[in-house]
């Protein structure tokens, strides 16, 4: 699903939707395998993707299809994302990469498109 891409983010193409959660998320079973894979398991609790200019903490949920990011619609905005759902590149940050964000407040704060 995702290749390394640079030192600092793995590289893959997930339909991007709307939903009306207010965070972001994506299969549970693909968040964990993806966690497992690429993060050792010892990856943040949320993963980190960089969708268009933004960085977006996403989390595991049921009733997601696979392959797809949902996203709350106050987040597609800042994404780039025109006419939803649409296959996107989407950029995951790696674990210690995504660590750092979420430790410095980059991403996950009051605002879903961590803002």
């Amino acid at each position: 699903m995702f290749e390394r891409f640079s030192s600092g983010y793995y590289l893959g193409r997930l339909y991007v939707e709307p939903h009306e959660d207010e965070r972001a998320v994506m299969h549970r079973e693909q968040h964990e395998q993806v966690s497992e894979q690429l993060y050792d398991g010892d990856g943040p609790a949320p993963l980190v993707m960089k969708i268009g200019s933004t960085h977006v903490p996403v989390h595991a949920a049921d009733g997601v299809p696979g392959r797809t990011v949902a996203l709350p619609p106050s987040v597609l905005p800042a994404t780039g994302v025109e006419n939803p759902p649409a296959l996107s590149e989407v950029l995951l940050a790696k674990a210690d990469r995504a660590a750092q964000l979420l430790d410095l407040g980059s991403v996950g704060g009051d605002d879903p498109a961590g803002f």
